[in-house]
């Protein structure tokens, strides 16, 4: 009898053991978690400062992340957090979030501006972020981003405070280049944008 009893605890304890290690976080799931007090719990940011990064294309993130572990993107904290980070877990950070759901801001917007911007939009972003930016093959997801979130990154690429891609400089500072109207009427349409 305590035999069967030893060897039926000791067999539900595997269980429970196995249970356990089955349900327990992924590495890259544990280097994500530094990020949710900014970025949000799986990159679904909760405040108007910081980037939804939840199904963000990996590739991004990693760059992203790199440029500002070497500082060619200037920022205030990110630059000394990824320093932290050796290229392996930011690759895992990165694949992390990209398997994420992307959850867009819930925010106001203009409607003038969003159509002013719609227009925008699809003369000259369409063909990088497409579907209303909801779609950034390595550029990032627009749609649903904070608007303060995307103000930033327009006023940092415009400053040269962040690298703009060749092809965005083309399109935002080319022979007609966006003046602060417009940009604030595309911030509006990506803000709309679910």
């Amino acid at each position: 009898m305590r035999l069967k009893l030893l060897a039926a605890l000791f067999a539900g304890g595997v269980v429970f053991s196995s249970s356990v290690l089955a349900h327990e976080p992924s590495v890259a799931a544990m280097l994500s978690n530094t990020c949710n007090g900014c970025h949000g719990t799986n990159g679904n940011s909760a405040g108007p400062n910081t980037a939804n990064l939840g199904g963000v294309s990996s590739n991004y993130i990693v760059e992203q992340m790199k440029n500002f572990k070497s500082g060619e993107r200037k920022s205030s904290i990110m630059g000394r957090l990824a320093k932290a980070y050796s290229d392996e877990e930011i690759a895992l950070i990165g694949s992390f979030y990209s398997t994420q759901k992307y959850v867009g801001a819930t925010q106001p917007t203009d409607a003038a501006k969003v159509a002013r911007g719609k227009d925008l939009h699809k003369e000259r972003c369409e063909k990088c972020h497409e579907e209303g930016g909801k779609v950034g093959q390595d550029e990032g997801i627009l749609a649903g981003q904070w608007k303060e979130t995307l103000g930033i990154a327009f006023n940092e690429f415009r400053s040269k405070a962040r690298p703009m891609p060749k092809k965005m400089a083309a399109k935002i500072e080319g022979e007609a280049p966006l003046n602060d109207a417009d940009i604030d009427a595309l911030v509006h349409f990506y803000a709309s944008q679910k």
